[in-house]
């Protein structure tokens, strides 16, 4: 299980290597959804810069029929680690916007369709502010209340969630579900297993690898997933790496601008950038953590739970797995989700309802 988290501390290495056909039969396309999109919404394709001048592309979901005179709460929704928004975070934002909030499903800095290079980079910061570039804009919409916005982060994007909340006073609630704390697991491998010599070994590699990018002109990528999807799970993998290879791979989540790989060197930064360090400030605007009965990553959400502060929930989901919480729109509490946002994104003052559940958990 160690092997896991040593190289890039996530699944799409692993799964990629082991059913790879390469980068370069890979080209990026749009307006292909993993889902249906539904007759009760609205979508409309979206592009802002974010503070590091990078533009941000997204797809922005609202009720169909809406009085855009009116002001609507909305939310900004992350993609699980390695996805697009045309996958799990389009399907919460469409079901959002179905329960009328506006929502917007964006695509990660230098991934998808939005911009930067070089790309497939993966960066801690770049992708916490992601967060907060998506509350700027929807945030300066005139048919949105800026008072009544949050954020969701889906698998790796709730850490990222987490982070631009911690600073980030305009995003008034949070909802995580499948969280992964990717700065964790790259630093401190799965499960908390890694080992300082390891870890010392893993940034030595790090570092000659740089090196080699420097030289050649541009960041090594690792294999990708396959450029179309397949039927059959590859023998071999250990079964979290199946896990996202059913999803990423195979017909249930394929996207082709979903490639599952990030730079090599996109490592370093997460081990030198916690994720959660300062969690327990964001109180007291309330967390809810989302995780599956029988996923392999609940952990994250209940360490993250134990140092969060007061309003906190967690809400299991009977018999779900990790991926579950991507796509199973049956399985995916929704009505939980709506609740949750239709509570906390008000003008009232959060410090006061703080204080009344704190004393009642």
């Amino acid at each position: 299980m160690k092997q896991l988290t040593i190289a890039l501390a996530v699944f799409v290495q692993i799964a990629g290597q082991a059913f790879s056909q390469g980068l370069s039969s890979r080209t990026e396309k749009a307006e292909y959804l993993t889902f249906t999109l539904s007759d009760k919404v609205t979508k409309q394709n979206v592009q802002y810069k974010n503070r590091y001048g990078i533009t941000v592309a997204s797809h922005l979901y609202m009720p169909k029929n809406m009085d855009t005179s009116k002001k609507y709460p909305a939310v900004v929704i992350g993609t699980p680690y390695g996805g697009v928004k045309e996958q799990g975070a389009g399907i919460y934002a469409q079901n959002m916007a179905e329960r009328g909030f506006i929502a917007l499903a964006i695509d990660e800095s230098y991934n998808g369709e939005s911009g930067g290079e070089n790309r497939h980079i993966s960066s801690p910061d770049v992708f916490t502010e992601d967060f907060s570039a998506g509350v700027d804009f929807l945030g300066t919409r005139p048919f949105i209340d800026r008072a009544k916005i949050g954020a969701i982060g889906i698998c790796g994007s709730g850490g990222f969630a987490l982070k631009a909340a911690q600073v980030d006073h305009r995003i008034k609630a949070v909802a995580t579900t499948s969280m992964y704390d990717m700065s964790g697991v790259m630093r401190n491998g799965w499960k908390n297993s890694m080992s300082a010599d390891e870890r010392n070994k893993t940034l030595d590699q790090l570092g000659e690898q740089r090196w080699k990018d420097f030289e050649a002109g541009k960041p090594e990528l690792p294999p990708s997933f396959p450029s179309q999807p397949v039927t059959t799970i590859p023998a071999g993998l250990d079964p979290i790496a199946s896990e996202f290879f059913e999803y990423y791979a195979m017909k249930r989540g394929f996207h082709p601008n979903s490639i599952g790989a990030f730079t090599k060197t996109s490592s370093m930064a997460f081990m030198n950038f916690p994720l959660l360090n300062y969690i327990e400030t964001i109180s007291p605007r309330p967390i809810l953590f989302i995780m599956g009965e029988n996923a392999h990553s609940r952990y994250f959400s209940e360490d993250a739970y134990k140092q969060a502060a007061e309003p906190k929930e967690i809400y299991i989901v009977p018999k779900a797995c990790h991926i579950d919480l991507y796509d199973r729109v049956e399985m995916i509490p929704f009505d939980k989700l709506t609740s949750f946002f239709t509570q906390y994104l008000t003008e009232a003052k959060l410090s006061d309802k703080a204080t009344v559940i704190g004393n009642n958990h």
